[in-house]
This record gives C-alpha cells, sequence and structure tokens, in this order.
C-alpha cells in the first residue's frame, strides 16, 4: 500500500523552509546546549531574517536568564552577524 507524502501542515519545515536560526552562546563562545535551556527557547528556526531578529528581541530576556550570554544569526550554515552580547 502506497501513502501520501505526509502534508506540509502536518510535519516539520525542512531547512530550506526556515533557514533563519539563533546560535545561542556563552561569553567563550562555546555553544549553550539544548538540554541546558527551557524548551520553549530551543528549536527555533525561521522563515526569514525579520522574524528571527523579532523573537531574538522578544526572547532575549529569558535567554539571558538561562545563561546565554551571546547570540549569532545564522542562514543555514553562513554566518549573517554576530556575536551579539545579550547583555548591556
Amino acid at each position: 500500500m502506497n501513502l501520501p507524502d505526509v502534508p506540509p501542515t502536518f510535519r516539520k519545515p525542512s531547512a530550506t523552509e526556515r533557514p533563519w536560526w539563533w546560535r545561542l552562546e556563552r561569553a567563550d563562545g562555546t555553544e549553550v546546549a539544548d538540554a541546558d535551556l527551557p524548551a520553549d527557547l530551543t528549536g527555533q528556526w525561521f522563515g526569514n531574517r525579520g522574524d528571527a531578529e523579532s523573537w531574538v528581541g522578544e526572547a532575549y530576556g529569558a535567554l539571558a536568564a538561562a545563561g546565554v550570554d551571546q547570540v549569532v544569526l545564522l542562514e543555514l550554515e553562513r554566518t549573517v552577524y554576530g556575536p551579539m552580547s545579550l547583555h548591556p
């Protein structure tokens, strides 16, 4: 029996559909592991740069409280900018 492909609304978007993401780092540049963060701060991928920047603008307080010192914006594997400190 052949089943149809999973409709886009029921599957996780691919990296090419949501290529923008933030690498969350400590002050020394090491990446903060997802296991060290609240679930709502992990696995965030965005369809465009504006959505990614809006999210970090809204989440920076929670990120800093969870031990994130700086962030780097990436489009797939290309670094767009950063590191950008989350501290004043």
